[in-house]
């Protein structure tokens, strides 16, 4: 029987995520991902007058390519893709995942290899399209967040059919005082963080990029960044999970990465490049419906009472200059429940234990 939340999710991703016009060309992006999600897309497309064309892949097919990685082969792919991309309008990929580790034993010198390629497509299709990412439940999802999979599902539906546009006004009241901020520090159990975010713009997230959605992110200035972060998020990386991460900076580096047991490992992806031990992004989360992570970044990184610190590559709507083929979201989560925690700016205490002061921020508290 089909899921008629399937068809009002498509009508979403089209008509207010990516805002679809007549004759645009839209890439659907469908990885492990069901018909039926593909089937509705492909007809809200055309409902808008639109062109769509459609990308498939399967995740242990991209494991097998990525093992046996080459420059030369990946030049070919990226060219391919870019190409596709160029002609592109907008883009919606919708993500699902029957294993989370799948590339969890691909070397960390191929996965190097073929970002170094793929990177100016993803960078293509982030500034120059109407984009959407987005997960699609599966039964190994529903395991990771310890649920059996009718209940992900009813939750999945729930935190991505929010009714964003409502958060709009709270959403931009943060990001206004983001703005005039200068000086930022973060304090909680095992962290004790200051950074400027001077003159680098805030961006609303609600629902336009991400799905599930709810976040305002900027960037620290790039070498601003003191202290000691203890993330209590878990979270995997190229296929590789790594509990209780913790950073410590020095004039914005990244200069000791620990992670039990997966020292190493975070070290390696850390020294891929210039700028991979620096800070490009910095985020309050704000979906107050995502209260529990479970290794997945675009349902974790929106956590209610969240923030995220990003090892890696700035985004270009707020940029500090940092560049890198790493953009990798760690998430600390400052409600009661995790430890509790505070956000000041410029001296003023903002957020305590996951929960914003300001009356104007009211709305993002749920």
């Amino acid at each position: 029987m089909h899921d008629p939340r399937v068809d009002q999710l498509a009508r979403q991703l089209v008509r207010y995520s990516t805002s679809l016009k007549k004759g645009e060309k839209i890439l659907i992006d469908l990885y492990d991902a069901p018909d039926s999600i593909g089937l509705a897309l492909i007809r809200e497309a055309r409902a808008k007058g639109a062109i769509p064309v459609v990308r498939l892949n399967q995740s242990r097919l991209t494991r097998e390519m990525l093992k046996g990685a080459t420059d030369e082969q990946y030049a070919v792919i990226a060219k391919g893709l870019m190409a596709e991309m160029k002609e592109m309008d907008a883009y919606i990929a919708v993500r699902g995942s029957h294993n989370i580790a799948e590339t969890s034993d691909v070397a960390a010198q191929k996965m190097q290899v073929a970002m170094k390629h793929l990177r100016p497509v993803l960078d293509r299709r982030v500034k120059k399209t109407k984009w959407c990412v987005l997960r699609w439940p599966t039964p190994s999802m529903a395991q990771q967040a310890g649920m059996s999979t009718e209940a992900f599902e009813d939750f999945y539906f729930d935190v991505c059919l929010v009714d964003y546009k409502s958060l709009v006004p709270a959403a931009t009241a943060l990001k206004r005082l983001m703005d005039k901020t200068d000086r930022v520090e973060i304090k909680g159990p095992g962290t004790d963080l200051h950074f400027s975010i001077k003159g680098i713009p805030a961006v609303v997230c609600a629902g336009t990029h991400n799905i599930p959605d709810g976040e305002v992110f900027t960037a620290p200035v790039k070498n601003s960044v003191e202290g000691v972060l203890s993330y209590n998020a878990p979270t995997i990386y190229q296929g590789i999970p790594f509990d209780s991460v913790k950073l410590t900076f020095e004039k914005g580096k990244v200069v000791k990465a620990e992670s039990p047991g997966k020292n190493k490992e975070i070290n390696k992806i850390l020294d891929s490049d210039a700028g991979s031990r620096f800070i490009g992004e910095f985020a309050l989360g704000y979906n107050a419906a995502i209260k529990h992570p479970m290794r997945d970044i675009l349902f974790d990184e929106k956590i209610g009472g969240s923030f995220h610190f990003t090892p890696g590559q700035a985004y270009e709507e707020a940029d500090n200059g940092n560049r890198s083929q790493v953009h990798w979201d760690l998430v600390c989560i400052q409600r009661r429940d995790y430890g509790g925690g505070e956000v000041w700016f410029d001296g003023k205490l903002i957020r305590k234990d996951g929960v914003f002061l300001p009356k104007a921020l009211a709305k993002l508290n749920g």
